[in-house]
């Protein structure tokens, strides 16, 4: 099988698994960091059929929606790319991208570090940042029935992994628990290039928030 054979199978494959997803992590998140990364990879010199399959694969079984269980994704993974007779070097450095790939409160430490995990975890995390960003966080906070701002509850951007995994703190807050700190995060220059104008972006969409929250009309 070739690889354009088994990237067009893994699409098929990822976008029969997530049709019933969450929409800030259905199909099309994955279609976007895909391209994200494509593009990243435009400008830097990597393994282009493992960032494929990793952009593609990495949130094939997102532990959000798994209760917590950090293992099904990359074993899910692992197992369709064995289906498709996929490189046993070529699986275990996929497997170890989607491993290594998550946010978690900023504090994931590993020593597993490849030049294709900074593409596919810079193309991820664009897609958390600026406009589809903003909307992401909206639609996740009201699939968890979060509310969207409360003054009467700080921001806590000094999260342990455990308290960040199981926040249920205001919508408004993530910005300033995450998606705020991402820009300084990222890995390529590409991506620290896409992040800037992404985060002013955020950062007026807050300041309109604030004065329409405040009714300074």
């Amino acid at each position: 099988m070739t690889q354009p054979e088994i990237i067009s199978n893994t699409k098929i494959f990822v976008q029969e698994t997530l049709k019933d997803a969450e929409g800030g992590h259905d199909w099309f998140h994955i279609l976007r960091v895909y391209n994200n990364a494509r593009h990243i990879l435009s400008k830097e010199t990597a393994d282009t059929f493992i960032v494929e399959l990793a952009s593609l694969l990495h949130d094939i079984a997102d532990s959000k929606f798994h209760k917590g269980n950090e293992e099904i994704g990359p074993q899910k993974a692992k197992a369709f790319l064995e289906t498709q007779a996929v490189d046993p070097e070529v699986i275990n450095h996929v497997v170890s991208i989607i491993e290594n790939i998550s946010y978690k409160g900023g504090h994931k430490s590993s020593d597993f570090h490849s030049i294709e995990l900074d593409i596919v975890q810079d193309a991820d995390r664009l897609d958390a940042i600026g406009a589809i960003g903003i909307a992401r966080t909206f639609n996740f906070g009201g699939f968890k029935n979060n509310p969207l701002y409360d003054p009467e509850i700080p921001a806590n951007p000094n999260q342990s992994k455990k308290e960040y995994k199981k926040s249920r703190s205001p919508t408004i807050n993530h910005f300033y628990e995450k998606l705020l700190l991402l820009k300084d995060k990222m890995n390529t220059e590409t991506a620290r290039e896409i992040a800037t104008q992404r985060h002013e972006f955020m950062q007026t969409y807050l300041n309109q928030f604030y004065k329409e929250w405040e009714g300074k009309l």
